[in-house]
């Protein structure tokens, strides 16, 4: 069965394409997304079960090649939305650039560690070859560091063999057995599981350990200001769309098959374990929570990461969250 609100929007808005006009007269937002990345799963449902129509809009999907394409993209106009960072989408608001975040997903990455490993716990990872999947600036890293000091007295930068290198080269390196542990996405971790590894650290446990009362959404899709004010009742369509495509997916297993395609999950565990995550992730808190939350573990990073990672800002702008029951 459908949950309520998957039914309200899909239901109930489903008329509005009719009295708006054809599919071809509505408002267009071009989504870029990666290649693998989730956001081509919410796309598709949205697409196969005509979220976009039946909520005023045309969904438009164009594949990138990475994530430095899509924030190329996003800036010079040619998407309107991508998935982001929020310390990113913040920096370039406080800059003038004015963007509007949607949360997207709580799920963030772990400590990966083999499942017999005798590394129980950070202190345990002294001494040992650790991956990081991004590099010195990432911010599961700069979490994990302040984590890993202030709960186990130990600094994982003088007293760990720290290899960095991309999500895909670290988790790999882990396989092999080139490291002995690894901190790395979400999709890889879930990936990882039914291989024979195991979690030592969420980084969901971490941001908690800081500070936050719940799971925070640290990515999410962007849309500038200007886009917002152009095309107000779109963009309000799409954040319906997006929540009536996750409601689905956490309501209706046959709303996987629409999916299951695009996750390159060669076996059931992976294809389960990849499902589990992604649920685990929906955000559900109202936003006057998330930018609480978002705000402590803003001041955290700011001090680790400095204005390397954040420019010159001292906090997220006023209007930085699209909030559905008031934007929309």
């Amino acid at each position: 069965m459908l949950s309520r609100r998957a039914m309200l929007a899909a239901g109930l808005l489903g008329g509005f394409a009719a009295r708006t006009g054809h599919a071809g007269d509505l408002p267009v937002i071009r989504l870029g997304s990666l290649p693998f990345g989730t956001s081509t799963w919410e796309a598709a449902v949205i697409k196969a079960r005509s979220l976009d129509t039946a909520n005023g809009f045309t969904l438009e999907a164009t594949k990138l090649a990475g994530n430095d394409a899509a924030r190329i993209s996003f800036v010079g106009g040619q998407v309107d939305t991508i998935i982001g960072d929020l310390l990113w989408a913040a920096r370039l608001s406080n800059e003038g650039q004015g963007l509007r975040f949607i949360p997207y997903s709580t799920s963030e990455g772990a400590v990966m560690v083999p499942k017999d490993s005798p590394i129980q716990s950070l202190k345990d990872l002294a001494g040992k070859k650790f991956g990081v999947a991004g590099g010195p600036l990432d911010k599961n890293w700069l979490l994990l560091k302040a984590q890993a000091r202030d709960a186990a007295g130990i600094d994982l930068e003088k007293q760990c063999e720290i290899a960095y290198g991309a999500p895909p080269l670290i988790t790999l390196k882990l396989e092999q057995g080139a490291l002995d542990a690894a901190l790395t996405y979400w999709t890889y971790c879930a990936r990882l599981e039914p291989k024979g590894f195991r979690r030592l650290i969420r980084a969901e446990d971490i941001m908690r350990a800081l500070g936050a009362g719940g799971d925070v959404s640290l990515i999410g899709y962007l849309f500038h200001s200007a886009t917002v004010a152009e095309k107000p009742a779109a963009v309000a369509g799409f954040y319906r769309a997006s929540r009536a495509a996750k409601d689905m997916l956490a309501s209706d297993p046959a709303t996987w098959d629409i999916v299951r395609p695009l996750m390159d999950a060669k076996d059931d565990a992976t294809f389960e374990s990849l499902k589990r995550e992604f649920l685990a992730g929906t955000p559900r808190r109202p936003v006057t929570a998330e930018r609480t939350d978002a705000l402590k573990l803003y001041a955290v990073l700011s001090r680790l990461g400095g204005e390397r990672l954040v420019g010159s800002g001292n906090g997220l702008p006023q209007d930085f969250y699209y909030d559905g029951s008031r934007d929309g």
